[in-house]
């Protein structure tokens, strides 16, 4: 992976894990630590390595969720996350391609994935299935229900990501905008977060979008994210200020985080994200 990030003239970074508050959102809980937090992810200091002007960024860290344990999740995870300046999302949805292609035929596989007793044909272009084709498709209610009932991420995970090809792996894009706390909005439809999560075999890959970088509306979607926290009785979060002035000077770019363990379970064909990992927390 870090192969195809140097032929490609991207800088490997590295940024502290540690910091004074993650990115407010309101389902992703941080792990406190001496009165500051572990990172959710290593997004807020990436780009504010955007904005002092480097435009081509990766890296492959440890990231901490409270919480979060599963055959598919664990609380402490390897993570690689990148930005590109000057492109959206929709270039990042190619590149994800070329990235997991290559991976793939590095180690031998090719373009010929076998998981769970299914094929998954790795060779372009993949599906790609807006969000609310989706929810025609597969989901009980519409979109607009399932939002105003606060039911989109149930669906989501329970009707819709059952459903998906799995023959194939499969972009699931533009989100609804409540969806994309740090996401560009569509231009011309506000209500459409330019958003993708990738989906191989049924398991979600990574989380990808067009950056948001107008500081001033960035603000008012943590302080929501902030007020929806403190409704549901979940802690509150400082705000990222170093950050928020930073995005002032950040360039248009997507970025991209990939969960490198999912992607490990993927290649050697394992149900199970504790096969991949030398030491689960229970084992500690």
């Amino acid at each position: 992976m870090r192969a195809f990030f140097y032929a490609r003239n991207y800088l490997e970074v590295d940024t502290p894990i540690r910091l004074p508050g993650p990115a407010p959102e309101a389902h992703i809980n941080a792990v406190a630590s001496e009165g500051w937090f572990l990172q959710t992810s290593p997004e807020l200091c990436m780009k504010r390595l955007l904005a002092a002007g480097y435009p081509r960024i990766f890296q492959i860290c440890k990231c901490f969720r409270k919480g979060e344990r599963s055959d598919r999740h664990l609380p402490e995870f390897t993570l690689l996350e990148w930005y590109t300046a000057g492109v959206d999302y929709t270039h990042m949805m190619a590149q994800c391609e070329d990235l997991i292609r290559w991976t793939a035929r590095e180690i031998g596989i090719g373009d010929r994935l076998r998981c769970g007793g299914e094929t998954v044909d790795l060779s372009p272009p993949w599906p790609r299935l807006t969000v609310r084709k989706a929810f025609e498709r597969f989901s009980p209610v519409p979109l607009d229900e399932a939002l105003t009932a606060d039911r989109f991420d149930e669906i989501i995970g329970l009707e819709i990501e059952p459903r998906l090809e799995k023959k194939k792996p499969v972009f699931l894009y533009d989100y609804p905008a409540a969806s994309g706390a740090l996401a560009r909005l569509k231009p011309g439809d506000p209500s459409t977060a330019e958003r993708f999560e990738l989906y191989i075999a049924g398991l979600e890959l990574c989380n990808a979008f067009s950056e948001l970088i107008d500081p001033v509306e960035q603000r008012t979607r943590f302080e929501a994210e902030l007020a929806n926290r403190r409704k549901t009785g979940r802690p509150a979060y400082p705000l990222p200020e170093k950050f928020l002035e930073a995005l002032e000077h950040m360039p248009e770019a997507a970025g991209n985080a990939l969960g490198v363990d999912r992607l490990v379970m993927l290649l050697t064909d394992t149900a199970k994200i504790d096969a991949v990992t030398a030491f689960t927390p229970e084992a500690l």
